[in-house]
């Protein structure tokens, strides 16, 4: 504990300034500026070195959090990542993207506000990429033993470097042009730029883990053809079949899945020609869902010159304080101001969307909405409470409902539990024997930071299954349930 009175002392969360709504939203850049590096000293000296860290409850990977807090406001960076890399592979993608459940945790947010956890984490593996500290690990000696990996998200790609360096050759495939899945794709780049992953795919190449993009497992090469040739498979597909809402006027031009809106806008940014790419530019934009995935959709709008965005939410509006229901260090349903949300637009809570309403051409031209209201449980629309929205482009950002099935059913014959989701066993091994599932594709839609957390547990399953024993942690088990969700 660097400074026993440093919660004393400085009392009030410290963040890097983002940049002003009218500067970013020229560009694609990440939107937060540089930090100040005594901000970031005095803010982990809050740490309070609890004699129970209950933020390592929060974090499903089990971060060592007030080691490399203590480290970081010592200014030992240097041995601060490696604490952090003890446990997490990727913190440069968790410290830009996950909702944070260890600092709903942290023991001095139960009557100040929590320590910076996400801050810190993401100001240390940027500084050890900047002074070169981020090194190949390649394993000691080779096993002889392969295996595929399905999927280059953050599961897939986690199982694929815990199981490299245990000595395994791995290839991960991805159908997808690019590896990095919904982090190369799914995730715009004012959230995080794609540098990120490069840096990271750069040290895993050097490890000696091989990348096949453009591979589509039961298309290109059969899911049984991919199990003869590997000693073990994992599927890492995530969970990227989306929610639709079927209601009148659901086939409109003009009506689309967010991911499809994301990830053209994305490939734009990569340099690519993107044929009849969905663009919001002078349209009413009306995005459907309040979660991450909206938020996203949000800021490209902005982005692409929307004439309008408005944000309709089927639910109540979430309290600004942590509610009764969800004490700490449970992580709350809190009121979250992203900085798509700074950008403009507006945002409607209680909002049923009734019906997709058309112009003579057959595109959407707006939306029937009406109240929420509750009635046995159930949200319904409110009789009598309907009124049209203005609307070009409607984005659907409802969720997810599992993994696709085609060819797993298919060729392998997998069984899907009753939520859609690949089933497995304590040891993340489907029914086939030597075919694991780690990730979304059988947890279910979930955080960055439990996939994370899933792909290194599910790696050391294979490992156990390929050599009889393993060293590599699992910090997780199929059945854990996050108290982030």
């Amino acid at each position: 504990m660097a400074d026993p009175k440093g919660f004393l002392k400085t009392t009030e969360r410290e963040l890097p300034a983002r940049r002003p709504v009218s500067v970013r939203l020229m560009d694609w850049k990440e939107v937060y500026e540089q930090g100040d590096p005594s901000q970031l000293r005095r803010q982990a000296g809050r740490c309070m070195d609890c004699g129970v860290p209950f933020c390592h409850q929060g974090c499903p990977l089990g971060n060592l959090i007030p080691e490399w807090n203590d480290l970081m406001h010592r200014g030992e960076g240097r041995e601060a990542i490696e604490r952090l890399h003890a446990t997490n592979n990727f913190p440069e993608f968790t410290g830009r993207l996950c909702p944070a459940p260890c600092e709903a945790s942290c023991v001095l947010g139960i009557n100040q506000p929590p320590v910076t956890i996400k801050q810190v984490e993401v100001s240390i593996i940027d500084q050890a990429f900047q002074n070169g500290w981020v090194t190949p690990h390649p394993p000691e000696r080779l096993t002889g033993k392969t295996v595929a990996v399905v999927g280059s998200g953050p599961a897939g790609l986690a199982a694929a470097q815990q199981l490299t360096r245990a000595g395994h050759t791995v290839a991960v495939f991805e159908r997808d042009d690019r590896i990095g899945g919904l982090l190369r794709y799914g995730i715009p780049d004012f959230k995080m730029e794609k540098k990120q992953i490069e840096a990271r795919l750069t040290q895993m190449q050097a490890e000696g883990t091989r990348f096949r993009a453009g591979v589509e497992i039961g298309v290109d090469i059969s899911w049984a053809d991919l199990k003869q040739r590997y000693d073990a498979v994992v599927v890492a597909t995530g969970s990227t079949v989306p929610r639709d809402l079927p209601i009148p006027g659901r086939d409109l031009l003009g009506v689309h899945f967010a991911m499809d809106y994301l990830v053209a806008q994305n490939k734009v940014i990569a340099g690519d020609d993107v044929v009849d790419q969905i663009s919001a530019e002078g349209k009413h934009v009306v995005v459907l869902g309040g979660g991450d995935t909206g938020a996203d959709c949000i800021g490209t709008a902005h982005r692409q010159h929307a004439l309008s965005v408005t944000n309709l939410a089927i639910g109540k509006q979430p309290p600004a304080e942590r509610d009764a229901s969800q004490p700490w260090p449970t992580f709350p349903n809190l009121f979250e101001v992203q900085s798509a949300h700074e950008e403009g637009g507006e945002r409607v809570y209680l909002a049923s969307t009734v019906e997709f309403l058309s112009n003579e051409a057959g595109e959407v031209r707006a939306i029937r909405v009406a109240e929420t209201e509750y009635l046995d449980g159930r949200r319904v629309p409110k009789s009598g409470t309907e009124r049209e929205i203005p609307a070009d482009l409607v984005l659907l950002a409802l969720g997810f409902t599992g993994p696709e099935r085609e060819h797993l059913d298919e060729d392998l014959g997998l069984p899907f539990d009753q939520r859609g989701n690949l089933q497995r066993d304590g040891q993340y091994q489907t029914n086939e024997p030597g075919v694991f599932v780690a990730g979304d594709a059988g947890r279910g839609q979930s955080l960055i930071v439990w996939a994370i957390a899933e792909g290194r547990a599910a790696a050391a399953a294979v490992d156990r299954y390929l050599e009889g024993e393993t060293q590599l942690p699992s910090p997780v088990r199929p059945t854990d349930q996050a108290i982030a969700v």
